[in-house]
């Protein structure tokens, strides 16, 4: 096992790991941990009561941050004819057609977000196998496919995050950073787990919402509560 640096083992004894904390106090200890030296992300883990291995169980979508991720977004936007245009007045940061599809066969992959319109995924299928592994291919179900380029665009920008099940029945989702508000990183908290209940399975039984749990980069992970009998 790799050995914990002093000042996560210092961060760990501020932390009961027997104990499932109120969102509002769990992210507040987030935010103290956070003394790393560059502004850490905060992530949000939930392990959910669902078997991914069966197709109506799988728990997938995106929703929008109150106060975005913190993170600049680079996206890129497959399309042709108008939508072009369209995609560079969103503010996309790469635009075109096959010849981006040429440059990722080369091994270009300096974007973050891709979204394309549905006439190109014929081509963007075939880097499937080199985006799909990454997160990174389009999609439906996120609206990354989508002749409505200019609100994909918009939405990517403003602080739009995907959620999905991983083999584990595991999501981790980006929050935000130590560096904003305690109201923001609440905010952006109570977006997600609303999502996420909202999007429970129909075929899903028992008990949905297992574990949460709330951590920054270099951060222990802080377990908390959903917050959902009282926000803030």
């Amino acid at each position: 096992m790799a050995k914990r640096g002093k000042k996560y083992e210092d961060a760990r004894k501020q932390v009961d790991r027997e104990t499932r904390y109120e969102p509002a106090e769990a992210l507040t200890k987030v935010r103290e941990m956070g003394k790393a030296g560059f502004d850490e992300t905060v992530e949000l883990a939930v392990r959910l009561g669902v078997n991914p291995k069966h197709a109506d169980q799988q728990v997938r979508g995106s929703v929008v941050l109150p106060h975005g991720t913190g993170k600049t977004v680079r996206v890129v936007v497959f399309a042709k004819g108008e939508k072009i245009k369209e995609a560079e007045e969103a503010g996309a940061d790469f635009v075109g057609g096959d010849e981006l599809v040429a440059k990722i066969q080369e091994g270009w992959l300096d974007f973050d977000v891709a979204v394309a319109t549905p006439d190109m995924m014929g081509s963007v299928g075939k880097v499937g196998k080199v985006l799909g592994p990454r997160g990174l291919m389009p999609n439906p179900k996120s609206g990354t496919v989508t002749f409505e380029v200019e609100k994909a665009v918009g939405d990517i920008k403003a602080g739009k995050v995907e959620y999905r099940t991983d083999k584990a029945a595991n999501v981790h989702v980006p929050i935000g950073k130590v560096s904003f508000t305690h109201e923001q990183l609440m905010e952006n908290f109570n977006a997600i787990m609303d999502a996420l209940i909202k999007a429970r399975p129909a075929a899903a039984k028992g008990q949905y919402i297992k574990n949460i749990s709330v951590s920054s980069t270099m951060g222990p992970g802080v377990k908390t509560t959903s917050g959902q009998d009282a926000k803030n």
